[in-house]
């Protein structure tokens, strides 16, 4: 009989040396003994021999190794035997093991694995931090948990608070964070945290603003949010009275006279600015109300175009994109830092181009929680053109430079070829010189192999409108 000892016990990484070891020896599960504790339970047991890395690897399917991370966590003292008793099975030819849902061993790894997924859940779900009072972003939460899950969910909470600095503590074991790293410690008790903060009364008017006497389900709540949870809830002192209340509120909600929904939240409008000022301000003030097509309705703004009313040479894109929708300024998401990196290496300040975009209004698509970039039709870029016509009006730059198809079919005309006439110029009724290249969002489209190259040619385009903006100028003298 042998002996393997995990510590700790809830490693996998612990788990998988001993098991790794066993195996190379040639240790059937039957004449192993696992234990979690260091406790050598077994006075005649042989410890497991040291093997090296070299020449111990065991090749075991993935999902086997995704199941037992979430197994050594449980609380079950034959975790450990039970996942390599798997290891050894699927070693020794059972490959899909893990395939057959009526096997014994399985079932109940299965299980546990869905025990500690669920612990897991209920600590990002009910963990709440409080002010401890040793500096502003300084925060402390106690968790008890029913399995070893404090190493497994602590990077969550590392990713989703990575600004302040915290520390959760549970009865086994806690974990802080700097900021930086995550650092592991002994555990503690419930008066180790703080009982409250000054926050917390800001929370519960919240929660009582938000909480629905319509769609309560007590059954349905107590099993998302068991009670024992309670304690550490700052809404949970709410509960008994929003139950107890709720029927009531209900019947008031019913002899509500009924009121149309509001489709949009209301957006903050640009102060008017007086017609008589002709400049793009004006166009601006106008355009932040424009209905000329039915873009504006999904999308959060107008997004108009930005940089000197002087400016001597202007890029036009296609349309804005989610990050320029949401701050109402072009180029701002990832295809406006790389043409940023692109106006570095072709020697062009941003703060002396004008950029502006074809279509005003995102058009998107809303998969889920996301929205997706939807190309402008025609009808969209003719609702803007004549937006596009003041800006160039105005500004009346000595070169335009078109980024993408769309700017330049609305710059030249719908029979505008990008891919014959890329970096050709063209000189416009109003005299002004013009050429067309590709978007920046096209050069991030290209595969890995082929973005340098697509990256070099746009920065080469973009030198040459440079360079055609210099031209013009002395042309003109």
């Amino acid at each position: 009989m042998h002996l393997a000892v995990v510590d700790p016990g809830w490693s996998l990484q612990a788990w998988r040396e001993r098991a790794r070891a066993a195996f190379t020896a040639g240790v059937a599960p039957e004449h192993l003994q696992w234990d979690s504790d260091a406790q050598l339970g077994l006075a005649l047991a042989s410890p497991l021999p040291e093997v090296s890395e070299a020449g111990s690897a065991v090749t075991v399917p993935a999902a086997l190794l995704e199941l037992a991370g979430a197994v050594v966590c449980h609380r079950d003292p034959g975790r450990h035997a039970l996942l390599y008793r798997l290891l050894w099975r699927v070693a020794q030819g059972e490959r899909r093991l893990l395939e057959r849902a009526t096997d014994p061993d399985v079932v109940t790894a299965t299980a546990l694995g869905g025990a500690v997924r669920r612990d897991s859940h209920k600590m990002k779900a009910f963990v709440r931090f409080r002010q401890s009072g040793v500096g502003e972003d300084a925060y402390v939460a106690w968790f008890e948990p029913d399995h070893w899950i404090l190493d497994r969910v602590s990077p969550f909470f590392a990713r989703r608070f990575a600004g302040m600095r915290w520390a959760i503590l549970t009865p086994y074991r806690s974990v802080r964070w700097d900021g930086q790293a995550l650092a592991f410690g002994p555990g503690g008790v419930r008066t180790d945290a703080p009982a409250e903060d000054a926050q917390e009364e800001l929370w519960r008017t919240y929660y009582a603003n938000i909480f629905n006497p319509a769609r309560l389900n007590p059954t349905m709540m107590r099993q998302e949010m068991p009670q024992k949870y309670w304690k550490g809830l700052p809404e949970a002192t709410l509960l008994p009275s929003l139950l107890r209340d709720a029927g009531g509120r209900v019947r008031d909600m019913a002899k509500r006279e009924p009121q149309a929904p509001r489709r949009r939240i209301p957006q903050r409008r640009i102060e008017a600015v007086p017609q008589e000022d002709g400049g793009l301000a004006a166009a601006r003030a106008l355009a932040a109300d424009c209905r000329r097509c039915p873009l504006w309705e999904p999308a959060t703004q107008t997004v108009w175009g930005e940089g000197p009313e002087d400016a001597r040479l202007m890029f036009i894109g296609e349309q804005p994109g989610d990050a320029e929708d949401l701050t109402g300024r072009p180029f701002v998401g990832p295809a406006g830092a790389l043409l940023d990196r692109a106006f570095a290496d072709a020697g062009i300040d941003r703060a002396a181009v004008y950029l502006t975009n074809a279509v005003k209004h995102f058009r998107f698509q809303q998969r889920g929680k996301v929205r997706l970039h939807q190309r402008p039709d025609a009808g969209h870029v003719r609702a803007c053109h004549a937006w596009l016509q003041r800006e160039i009006g105005t500004v009346r730059p000595d070169a335009i430079v078109c980024l993408g198809a769309t700017a330049a079919a609305a710059v030249f005309g719908a029979g505008f070829r990008l891919t014959g006439q890329r970096g050709a110029w063209h000189t416009l009724g109003n005299g002004v010189r013009a050429m067309a290249t590709v978007h920046p969002a096209w050069v991030l489209r290209q595969p890995a192999a082929a973005q340098a190259a697509a990256y070099r040619g746009l920065v080469e385009d973009l030198r040459a409108g440079n360079e055609g903006r210099a031209g013009a100028l002395e042309g003109s003298g």
